[in-house]
């Protein structure tokens, strides 16, 4: 029996199927990088909400505290004055946000702390008792770009947050 030619047919099959190949093996690349930036985010805040909580004269209710900048450009770059390049292009302290929270029994709800001297308060320097939680987010997201060229244009807002207990434990 006798085979006959196939006269270019492997050809345009292989054809056919390259660009399908490529678009599938640039998106599972894409979807590590998304990964890997989510998880490099969540390790930042969790080091930050950490590294927040075991320090001594933080002013939590003030988001330009010097001590606070200093805790965010350490976790962000790895040194206090943020001379160092971020882990993570274009995250910048700003856009992480802190927010105290404790927990009520009466009610058994979790909520964020006032910055007052009350029984919902958490400001230390007023005399309020310290609060339960440290929550680090960044809550308009950080705009991660994929790189798939006619998929997706727009930036896609990674919005991870950590919740730690108070003291860094």
């Amino acid at each position: 029996m006798r085979r006959r030619p196939q006269s270019g047919a492997v050809l345009l099959e292989t054809l056919l199927w390259t660009p399908i190949l490529l678009l599938l093996f640039m998106g599972t690349v894409e979807l590590t990088r998304v990964t890997y930036s989510y998880y490099t985010l969540k390790k930042i805040l969790y080091d930050l909400a950490r590294y927040a909580g075991t320090q001594s004269g933080i002013n939590f209710c003030d988001q330009n505290d010097a001590a606070l900048l200093s805790a965010k450009a350490m976790a962000i770059t790895g040194t206090p004055d943020g001379a160092g390049a971020p882990l993570l292009p274009g995250l910048e302290a700003g856009q992480i946000v802190i927010r105290l929270e404790r927990f009520n029994v009466e009610s058994d709800v979790l909520r964020e702390c006032a910055c007052e001297a009350s029984a919902y308060g958490c400001d230390a320097g007023q005399g309020a008792p310290s609060p339960d939680y440290i929550v680090a987010t960044i809550p308009e997201g950080y705009p991660f770009n994929m790189r798939l060229p006619w998929v997706i244009n727009e930036p896609i807002p990674l919005k991870p947050q950590v919740r730690v207990p108070f003291g860094g434990l």
